[in-house]
């Protein structure tokens, strides 16, 4: 009881952005107290127990439930860039959103298990990068046409999609839980392009089999190039764009935006990479986007339709309609007002 405690309350601060010296100021204690009680060395008494509770927004029981999810080998993209606080608080607030995905699972007996497998590839090249992007567009039968909802498209084949606020500059997170079955966190805060962008460059991380000579620095620029494809084709934006230009016109771009949701920037990369485009008409477009504020406010413009993680809430509102849990359970697992959750039980 004790360690779970101890684990539980550490979490809980963490996930709060505290260090052991402010809690301990806010609740009244000291340093010391909060100290032996994340060793599993003190218990606190009930009235400070209470004070705790108040203090990191959890409820009492929060405490002393058993810890039965972690998260193995979490990919931070720019992780240079990102301090190590945030570091830890981004793992804990994950884990924390985790643990209720997988408790409600368990509640309405719709646990998940992650079958696709591309590790037959071993991705040395781009080439072998375009060739997993084929094959599992293949199985999961996603055609040419794009991807209407690239977060709906992950959740039906078993990848647990968590949105998180305060991501900051990181734009997406992938690891694998305890069971191995993998786990995506987005920014929300990102435009719709980009969600998705980092959605499958989150995926190539799981499903690429990277060959043991690759770099880290190699790893991100092979997932770049997946997730591209992933939302369109190379035969496909060769096929409407046509090679052998001198450039593309935005109107272009962004017809080609609207229909795939994939941002421009990666679009003129794909034409470079394909040839379509020489190196130095892509340096200019990245010129003329430092110059022209009005140029670049034109070509980072969103204009495909927002994508939400819908599963997790939808098995919340299953579990209550068929009264499988109360509503102040619904509350802990959405950590929104009870009157919130009311509103939208709006029964048939």
């Amino acid at each position: 009881m004790k360690n779970i405690f101890a684990q539980r309350l550490k979490n809980a601060r963490i996930i709060n952005g505290w260090s052991q010296d402010e809690i301990a100021n806010k609740i009244g204690l000291t340093k010391q107290a909060i100290s032996k009680y994340e060793k599993g060395l003190m218990m606190p008494n009930s009235s400070i127990l209470i004070d705790l509770s108040n203090t990191l927004n959890v409820n009492i029981d929060y405490f002393f439930r058993p810890l039965v999810v972690s998260i193995n080998n979490i990919e931070f993209r720019k992780k240079a860039n990102t301090p190590k606080k945030n570091i830890e608080i981004i793992k804990h607030v994950i884990l924390d959103k985790l643990e209720r995905y997988i408790e409600i699972e368990n509640i309405c007996d719709e646990n998940t298990t992650f079958n696709t497998n591309m590790s037959h590839i071993v991705v040395s090249s781009k080439d072998d990068v375009y060739r997993v992007a084929e094959e599992l567009k293949k199985e999961w039968q996603l055609g040419e046409d794009g991807i209407s909802n690239v977060i709906e498209i992950l959740e039906e084949h078993q990848i647990k999609v968590i949105e998180v606020d305060g991501l900051e500059k990181l734009d997406g997170v992938s690891g694998r839980d305890n069971f191995n079955n993998p786990i995506i966190a987005i920014n929300i805060n990102i435009t719709p392009e980009r969600k998705r962008f980092s959605a499958l460059h989150e995926l190539g991380h799981i499903v690429m089999n990277f060959d043991e000579s690759i770099s880290a620095k190699e790893k991100e620029a092979f997932c770049n190039t997946f997730a591209n494809e992933m939302l369109i084709s190379k035969e496909t934006f060769i096929q409407k764009i046509d090679a052998n230009r001198k450039g593309i016109t935005v109107y272009e771009l962004q017809s080609i935006q609207a229909q795939y949701g994939i941002s421009i920037d990666a679009l003129m990369y794909k034409a470079k990479e394909l040839n379509i485009i020489s190196d130095n008409r892509y340096k200019n477009y990245w010129i003329k986007k430092n110059m022209s504020s009005e140029f670049k406010d034109d070509v980072e413009k969103s204009i495909y339709g927002n994508e939400k993680s819908n599963r997790f809430e939808f098995l919340v509102y299953k579990a209550l309609a068929k009264e499988m849990i109360s509503i102040s359970k619904a509350e802990y697992f959405l950590n929104i007002p009870q009157a919130n959750i009311s509103s939208q039980l709006n029964f048939i």
